[in-house]
Parts: C-alpha cells; structure tokens; sequence
C-alpha cells in the first residue's frame, strides 16, 4: 500500500510541474503574440521624398494662404531694392572683418533675394503686393551641411549686426538694425529677423523695414522677406510660415496640399 501510495504522489507531482511549465509557455507565446501584433500595428513616419521642381512649384503659398488684400504677382524675381546696396564698414565692428563679412552677406542676401546661397537642387517663388509693401516666398532643396551652417550664421546675426553703418554707391551712409523676430513653431529648425535700413533715397530720408523668415523642413528650406517703407506686417509673415511649412510638408510626403488654408490665428 505504502508503494503505491508513492507512486500516486509522485505521478501528481510530476502532471503539477508538467502543467507549471505548460502555463509559463503559455504565458510567454502570448506576450510574444501581444508584442508581434504591437509591432505590427506601429504607423511608421513617411519618409520625405526628394524635392521636384514641380513639387517646389506645388509647395509655393498663393494669396488665399495669406489673410488681408496680398495680390500675388509674376514680377517677383526681379525685385530688388536699392537700399540694400552698400559696403559695411569694417571698423566700426570689434573684430572687424569677420563681423563685417558677416553683415555685407546679409545685405548682399537680402537684395540678390539668396540669404541661404544660391540653391543645388530645384526650387521655385512668388511674390504679393499689399499697398507699399511686397511678400517674397522661396522654397529650395540644399545640401544638408550648408543648411547647418546657413541657419548657423543667420542665428548669429542679431548679435553680431545688431547696428552698423554701410555706405552707398552715391557716398550716403546708411544705418543697419537687425533684431531677432519670433515664429511659429513649425518645420525641424526656424530662425526670424526685423531687418531696418534707414537712409537717403531720391534725397529723401526713407527707413526700409523687412521682415525674415527662414524655416528648415528635412533638407528643403522656406524663406520669406516681408516689409517696405511703410514697416512689415509680422502677421502676414507669420501666416506664410505657417501655411507654406504645411504645404510643404504635404509634398515631401506625397500629398496634395489643401487648396485653402485650414484656419488662421
């Protein structure tokens, strides 16, 4: 009796461990199942694609992204103004000539309407007109690296070109304001400007007021210069970066951007 009384025991015990094992197997296929189905519910990003020009051309604001009475025109790529012509002097700046280098870039920028340098890969622009003042808006592929150090210098800007003097081809002087400007939180890196020229123009003193705006978006870049003699609309600039990092954004990921914007501030 005592034998198979062992026996019996011993069986239990064993069909006990058999099910512990069974449970813990159990137990794990499961969580792998729970992970596996995880896994494959993940939405991954959508890889931007390369910049076209017909994607560029898609990515340009028109007047029904702007608010107020923007006439977006055909002229924008010979704008220029003569008040950005001029040659910093190099003494007033405690290092000289690598602050001046740095403003005489702005300035040269601001009038060939390139601040991040002509552009490697495609790109497209357009321009609106509101009284006096004039909206430039550029969108361009560039190399990565030189997108780092463009947004580099131009971080830099209102530090080292807070106020210098340049002087024009007639011999008048000009005085040079840079400030730092807010902007929306959009694109991966931004960096805003108030840009004030205050000079003679036609014998008459006149103070040119620009707003900048430069907004990275992957390895593409936006860039908008607002204002004139009558100030800049912050607003205005404001709503450009908004609805063109948008826009933007839509073409790198294979989307056809809304014809109207969604909502203003």
């Amino acid at each position: 009796m005592l034998a198979v009384a062992l026996a019996v025991g011993t069986l239990l015990a064993t069909a006990a461990c058999s099910d512990d094992g069974d449970d813990s197997a159990s137990t794990d296929a499961s969580a792998g199942a729970t992970s596996s189905a995880g896994q494959g519910t993940a939405t991954a990003s959508p890889t931007p694609t390369p910049l076209t020009s017909a994607g560029a051309q898609t990515a340009l604001i028109t007047a029904g992204d702007l608010e107020d009475n923007w006439t977006q025109v055909q002229t924008a790529a010979s704008w220029r103004n003569q008040l950005l012509i001029g040659t910093v002097d190099a003494a007033q700046f405690l290092t000289g000539k690598t602050q001046a280098a740095d403003c005489q870039r702005l300035l040269d920028g601001l009038y060939d309407e390139d601040l991040l340098g002509p552009p490697p890969g495609p790109s497209a622009l357009t321009g609106f007109t509101e009284g006096n003042s004039r909206l430039l808006y550029q969108v361009a592929a560039y190399q990565p690296a030189s997108l780092d150090q463009s947004f580099d210098w131009l971080k830099s800007l209102p530090t080292a070109c807070d106020q210098f003097n340049a002087v024009g081809s007639d011999g008048s002087t000009r005085t040079v304001q840079v400030v730092e400007a807010s902007l929306p939180k959009s694109g991966d890196t931004r960096q805003g400007l108030t840009v004030t020229v205050a000079g003679p123009s036609g014998g008459t003193p006149v103070t040119l007021t620009i707003d900048v705006a430069v907004v990275r978006v992957g390895d593409d870049a936006i860039t908008v210069t607002n204002g004139g003699t009558d100030g800049a609309d912050h607003d205005s600039t404001e709503t450009a970066v908004s609805q063109g990092t948008n826009r933007l954004k839509d073409v790198q990921e294979g989307r056809s951007p809304a014809s109207e914007p969604s909502e203003f501030d």
